[in-house]
């Protein structure tokens, strides 16, 4: 990888900005853990979330322009967000003029944005309308990713935009930061205990094979403990034992600023050697996400 294209990667991931040209809910990004180009639909504009975490990156300093999703609206955007995305007209705006060619590909429609995706009322509806606008533009390889804390994922109406996701080569990122109770309550300052996180990853991952996105940070300097990580792949291990499907887990660090400022990131080293670590205890796949993509 060349020099020119290598600073291409750090400055594209480094910016996930949810304005772009004024939309409400659709805006695009380029994403480490896609390797692409992600269409991000942010169901949460309100910024409403039910994890208050230590590293969150969402600027909630921003007033808030609208507070409940519109379906017509959120339709109009993500067709127009397609078109110019499957077009590569997309590349012509200065914030994507950098992207090394290898990146400029569509690899997913992500529900993710500024809170809990699954919070969202009609959370079904908008997975249909991703569902709907990948068919109408040939986009058989593009996935559907949701990006959850799995708190609300046995939900009857979850359940609902999950069965659409699984038609539509859908994937589930569920979140997993933590292997004890006490450090998960300390990083994610959470709604619902850890057992509860637990229960609902399981309970998806025996119907589908899901990814794990486990974000690893230093507080106060400190990188996350030994003893933590062997907790985290022991709850990885549990998981497994219990029938559920793991295709990867994520293993990455913050690349933006971050709501408590005793949150660093960890040196790509470290990452790299957590996702060996994870590898070799539980047996399953780890990439290690790091400023310039994975590895």
């Amino acid at each position: 990888m060349s020099d020119g294209e290598q600073s291409g990667r750090v400055e594209a991931f480094a910016h996930h900005p949810r304005d772009w040209r004024g939309n409400l809910y659709v805006y695009p990004v380029i994403s480490r853990r896609s390797r692409g180009l992600s269409i991000g639909v942010n169901l949460n504009p309100d910024t409403a979330c039910n994890f208050d975490c230590i590293y969150c990156q969402v600027d909630r300093t921003t007033p808030v322009r609208v507070r409940e999703v519109k379906l017509d609206v959120l339709a109009a955007e993500l067709e127009h967000m397609l078109a110019l995305a499957t077009s590569g007209v997309i590349f012509d705006d200065p914030r994507f003029g950098a992207v090394p060619a290898s990146l400029r590909r569509v690899n997913d429609i992500a529900f993710s944005g500024d809170g809990e995706p699954t919070t969202c009322p009609v959370f079904a509806d908008a997975v249909a309308l991703a569902a709907d606008g990948r068919r109408r533009h040939g986009l058989d390889d593009v996935k559907i990713v949701l990006i959850t804390d799995a708190c609300y994922l046995t939900r009857a109406e979850v359940k609902r935009g999950l069965a659409i996701m699984d038609a539509n080569n859908g994937e589930i990122w569920a979140k997993l930061d933590a292997g004890t109770q006490a450090y998960y309550e300390r990083v994610n300052r959470p709604n619902y205990p850890l057992t509860h996180v637990m229960e609902n990853i399981t309970a998806v991952a025996r119907e589908r094979p899901i990814r794990i996105q486990a974000l690893f940070m230093a507080i106060d300097g400190e990188p996350t403990p030994e003893a933590e990580i062997t907790a985290f792949n022991a709850r990885l291990k549990e998981l497994v034992d219990a029938g559920g499907a793991v295709m990867e887990v994520q293993v990455y660090t913050v690349a933006r600023q971050t709501a408590e400022a005793y949150v660093t990131p960890l040196t790509d080293a470290t990452l790299r050697a957590i996702a060996e670590r994870v590898r070799r205890e539980t047996g399953l796949a780890a990439t290690a996400y790091t400023a310039a993509g994975g590895s």
